[in-house]
């Protein structure tokens, strides 16, 4: 089956040296790349090979997103010593 044009809005080429490893990135760049990934998927025009290595990458993006929000959670309740409060949005005040 001949494949379409590529479609710079939904390249799916690796940068040359592959995709950073995952302890070099931070929150909003792993983000980024797993919000990328889930648009390149939503398409529907990957190949079956390449929609694999996209899913693989975008759960190893998601774990390392978790984990980093886990962290930030942690060093939060260290901080505020051992207690997390609610925090109420709407007058910026927690409770």
């Amino acid at each position: 089956m001949p494949r379409e044009p590529a479609d710079p809005a939904h390249d799916t080429a690796i940068p040359a040296g592959g995709p950073p490893l995952l302890g070099e990135l931070k929150f909003e760049a792993a983000l980024a790349e797993l919000e990328q990934i889930v648009q390149q998927m939503e398409t529907g025009r990957l190949p079956l090979e390449e929609a694999l290595a996209a899913y693989r990458r975008g759960s190893e993006l998601l774990r390392h997103c978790q984990q980093q929000l886990s962290d930030a959670e942690r060093q939060i309740q260290i901080l505020d010593e051992g207690m997390l409060r609610d925090f109420d949005a709407d007058r910026g005040v927690t409770r």
